[in-house]
């Protein structure tokens, strides 16, 4: 083997069973690299501000809050973990070992899983609201909320365990060469994760938000009618309804704009097996990912107690004492 071949192995040393450096164009490296980077720092950033705030001002713990805090930490892990992993197994050779790359596909079936499970409990909360708003307080409780959300990531790492237990044991077994991380899914498991990731719950979430739209446009009508009569003893009332409207329209984008980036990379996977490795599923997958960014995007523009909330904390104000009393409100 001459000396140009050995230097564009992964591991010079292993002649025969090292991979080749990947052949990534000067652009495509450029933009996979600044670009993504850029997009995974900006997830990681936005998203520890949600956290931050959901979980620091006192005001902030709803039932509703709860379950955007459960969204952030998947969207953090994402931004964290994931989108640099996949950044590393598409352009350059994966040198960190057949374990770790267990441990990657591990933890992209449960953040995946988890954010699948976060949405279909937000699709509930905003069902029950606006659809049997005397009964929301008594059945959507902050201690049910945090049973639900405790519950969803405990079932997605058990989940999950069921799809990789055998790789576990026989760790790069799909690894055609050492310095590559191939993450391969039989037709058996990919129906079942199809199934159960995605058929099933996003039904659940178009079924849910269908109905909450239509409830929502007749109460809205509702509301016109009480204000053109001057009904001042329904004040109360109307300015509740309001809220739960808005909350609505507000959660309402940000399921719709996860349908959006979730969708693609599933029916391409139902169309065509064969393009799990190519470019294009790459791009659907980054598509899904970016989704992570764009949730506290939605909220900085939609949620008033979001933008104060990140001003108290670049502010420091977040470390007076006695500040997870403050109104954020």
């Amino acid at each position: 083997m001459d000396t140009q071949d050995v230097a564009e192995l992964c591991f010079p040393q292993l002649f025969n069973t090292s991979c080749k450096k990947p052949i990534t164009p000067l652009s495509e490296f450029v933009f996979l690299h600044v670009v993504l980077s850029s997009i995974s720092l900006l997830t990681v950033t936005l998203n520890l501000l949600v956290i931050i705030s959901v979980s620091h001002y006192r005001q902030l713990h709803t039932p509703t809050n709860i379950l955007l805090l459960s969204l952030a930490v998947s969207d953090f892990l994402v931004g964290l973990l994931l989108m640099p992993g996949e950044i590393l197994r598409n352009t350059a050779c994966w040198f960190l070992g057949d374990l770790t790359c267990f441990m990657y596909d591990y933890m992209s079936l449960i953040v995946t899983s988890t954010s699948v499970g976060d949405m279909v409990l937000i699709s509930i909360d905003r069902y029950v609201a606006l659809c049997d708003p005397l009964h929301y307080p008594t059945r959507i409780t902050d201690r049910r909320v945090k049973l639900s959300v405790c519950l969803c990531w405990l079932s997605s790492v058990f989940y999950s365990s069921l799809f990789v237990k055998d790789d576990l044991t026989h760790s790069g077994k799909h690894n055609s060469c050492y310095g590559e991380c191939t993450i391969v899914v039989d037709l058996i498991t990919g129906t079942i994760d199809l199934l159960l990731t995605f058929f099933v719950p996003v039904t659940v979430i178009v079924v849910l938000y269908l109905r909450v739209f239509v409830v929502a446009v007749s109460q809205a009508r509702a509301m016109r009618s009480h204000v053109t009569a001057a009904a001042l003893q329904l004040s109360v009332t109307l300015t509740t309804k309001r809220s739960e409207l808005k909350a609505a329209r507000t959660l309402g984008v940000l399921v719709v704009v996860f349908l959006l980036c979730f969708c693609p990379y599933y029916c391409v996977t139902l169309a065509r097996d064969d393009l799990l490795n190519s470019s294009s599923v790459s791009f659907l997958l980054y598509l899904f990912y970016f989704n992570s960014c764009l949730n506290p995007l939605i909220y900085a523009l939609l949620y008033p107690w979001f933008r104060k909330a990140v001003k108290l904390i670049i502010s420091l104000h977040i470390l007076q004492p006695g500040s997870c009393e403050i109104s954020i409100l």
